[in-house]
């Protein structure tokens, strides 16, 4: 991707970019010539590094919404602009409604819809005032738009981020272009959380068209895309990444018959 897409001298900020999913993403960033920023609560184990070149990392807590502003105004002082976020950070445990409680599946919302849109607000200050304006990415999923069992919260969080986005892209624009990657599974470092030993991981890609789970690399990649000036009349757009989806459980009901 770097080869047809060049970001030097631009600044991206990553929220959640120490591990996973960000980790992936502020890579490709990096090898296509952007300084990264990203952020989390707490920093990594190891600094994020790619092409000879380390993203730098800053603390701050995306539900703090005074904090965010203050990290964004600091990153656009210090390098001099600002002009791609990417808003990775979410997830979500396991977790049935019924248990847990109102609380805590609002604290799945909060990070995985608020936070993106406290940071989004912070960033707009920033990139509104410079020429070229800049390029929002929600890192979204296709639990946003399929039942999500156990994880009901953060598929609802998904499918409003996705709006947001839309809505975004129609109030900010031309300055600011705002996106979504709609991502299926990837593989992380976090994978057997979710699917089980190396069996349960090979099974669940076997549910792939493509045969296989996402390498965080080919989010990366589509993130430098749609930052980039390749996609310049972009904006309002989901994008798929997902190996083509989830196979239709009828087919393989009707071949049993």
């Amino acid at each position: 991707m770097a080869a047809i897409t060049d970001l030097s001298g631009r600044v991206a900020v990553v929220t959640g970019g120490t591990r996973g999913v960000g980790a992936g993403v502020a890579r490709a960033l990096l090898e296509a010539g952007a300084e990264v920023v990203t952020c989390a609560r707490r920093p990594a184990d190891q600094p994020v590094e790619a092409a000879g070149r380390t993203a730098r990392f800053l603390p701050v807590d995306l539900r703090d919404g005074d904090a965010v502003a203050a990290f964004f105004a600091r990153v656009s002082a210090e390098y001099g602009r600002l002009d791609v976020l990417v808003n990775n950070a979410g997830g979500t445990p396991y977790r049935p409604l019924r248990e847990g409680g109102a609380a805590r599946h609002s604290r799945v919302v909060e990070l995985n819809l608020l936070a993106p849109l406290t940071a989004s607000l912070a960033a707009c200050e920033q990139m509104r005032s410079r020429p070229g304006g800049g390029s929002i990415v929600m890192i979204g999923s296709v639990s946003g738009s399929r039942p999500s069992p156990g994880s009901a919260a953060y598929g609802a969080a998904k499918a409003g981020l996705e709006n947001l986005a839309r809505s975004m892209a129609v109030e900010w624009a031309p300055d600011i272009r705002v996106n979504t990657l709609v991502l299926g599974m990837v593989r992380t470092e976090l994978s057997h959380l979710h699917y089980g030993d190396e069996r349960g991981i090979e099974a669940v890609a076997r549910t792939v068209p493509l045969g296989r789970l996402a390498d965080p690399a080919e989010v990366g990649d589509a993130c430098v895309f749609l930052a980039s000036e390749r996609a310049a009349y972009i904006s309002g757009a989901s994008l798929l990444v997902h190996g083509g989806g989830e196979r239709p459980a009828f087919l393989d009901a009707a071949a049993g018959d």
